[in-house]
């Protein structure tokens, strides 16, 4: 069986590293960013199956990502996230979708385990 791939970029490490170690705990090889051209880089030789990505950080926004990651042929399952308004969740899932990416997810931080673990592991 191939391991699963998580790609996850946050500008808050401890989120992002939470999520990284949920992620691991279920079998996943996890790579965790802040930055955005790591992710990028990351993205393009890794091929990953699920990305977990903040909606707003400083350097780049989630819409920005979302379009990258449309444009780049992504196949992967995508989990928006955010401390913010929820509109900012439901605009990027929306934008996600419009953009032609197959699966878009969206949660409120603070992120709930059984929540995340249940993203994880759906098929």
């Amino acid at each position: 069986m191939t391991e699963r791939r998580l790609l996850v970029i946050d500008d808050e490490p401890d989120i992002a590293a939470y999520i990284g170690e949920v992620g691991q705990g279920l079998g996943y090889d996890v790579r965790v960013t802040s930055d955005v051209e790591t992710f990028k880089a990351s993205f393009d030789g890794y091929s990953p199956d699920v990305v977990v990505l903040d909606v707003v950080m400083p350097e780049i926004d989630g819409i920005e990502l979302v379009k990258y990651l449309a444009a780049n042929g992504c196949t992967a399952r995508i989990l928006v996230i955010s401390g913010y308004a929820q509109r900012y969740l439901d605009n990027t899932k929306a934008l996600g979708e419009a953009f032609g990416l197959q699966s878009v997810t969206a949660m409120s931080k603070p992120i709930e385990l059984p929540m995340l673990e249940d993203f994880l592991t759906a098929a």
